[in-house]
């Protein structure tokens, strides 16, 4: 109970100094808005932000399963050779440390004009690409070397090492990847609608932009928090299911 209430009172605390810091102050409500105008903001918006919520969790977690399919593939093939390894392994690295908004110009204009959405999800893929195929990479490589010298000593087919032995050791790295890339996935949808737009469906990126434009202040930080609690609520479920996942591979 400490460790729920113990956030809870912090929160309330800094929202009540906020609030009593912006009516003391005369804070200009376009420049801070106190949190009573933020609440309001939500509870007039709610219909569109939820919506808007749901355009960038949908585009995150299509990204999500195009990352992981082609980085668990490309981790698979490049465990089994060293040199493949060598070849692969700057190439995704330089790709992770290049800036999202710098390639974001030329995905854009590949995946076409009129089809934002594609851009969208094809950088925040790439965003979620690296955390998974890493981590792939370190689990299929992570081998208990007492095991591995049972398997040789029972003469198993590379087949059976791979199903048996790589796969189950790559489990625990391999969600803990997911895990990762699941939150780079929506920061990366929503940098993407930043930058490439969002097309027909209007990600939170474009609710943000919208307020912004108006200088209708409290709805950017209703669309902040919004964002906050998806981010929030993604992450809790990963971890739920990381969880759930571990118990049931460290029973087997």
């Amino acid at each position: 109970m400490t460790r729920v209430l113990a956030p809870l009172i912090l929160i309330a605390v800094l929202l009540a100094g906020w609030e009593i810091a912006c009516r003391a102050l005369g804070v200009a409500p376009y420049l801070l808005p106190p949190p009573s105008a933020i609440g309001m903001a939500l509870a007039q918006s709610w219909p569109l932000l939820l919506g808007s919520a749901w355009a960038t969790l949908s585009t995150a977690l299509l990204a999500l399963v195009i990352a992981s399919l082609i980085a668990c593939s490309l981790a698979l093939a490049v465990s089994l050779n060293g040199l493949l390894e060598d070849a692969v392994r700057p190439i995704a690295v330089t790709l992770q440390v290049t800036p999202l908004v710098a390639i974001a110009p030329l995905v854009t204009i590949w995946a076409g004009i009129d089809h934002p959405e594609r851009a969208v999800t094809g950088l925040a893929a790439v965003v979620a690409f690296f955390p998974i195929f890493s981590g792939a990479l370190s689990g299929l490589k992570a081998i208990d070397p007492d095991l591995s010298r049972l398997f040789d000593l029972y003469g198993a087919t590379p087949w059976q090492r791979l199903t048996r032995l790589r796969l189950p050791s790559a489990v625990p790295a391999l969600l803990e990847g997911h895990k990762v890339a699941a939150g780079l996935a929506v920061i990366g949808a929503v940098v993407a609608e930043f930058v490439a737009g969002s097309g027909g469906s209007q990600g939170l990126a474009w609710r943000i932009l919208e307020a912004y434009n108006r200088l209708q202040t409290a709805k950017v930080f209703a669309a902040l928090l919004t964002l906050a609690v998806l981010g929030v609520a993604l992450h809790a479920t990963m971890e739920y299911l990381e969880r759930k996942l571990l118990n049931s591979w460290r029973g087997r």
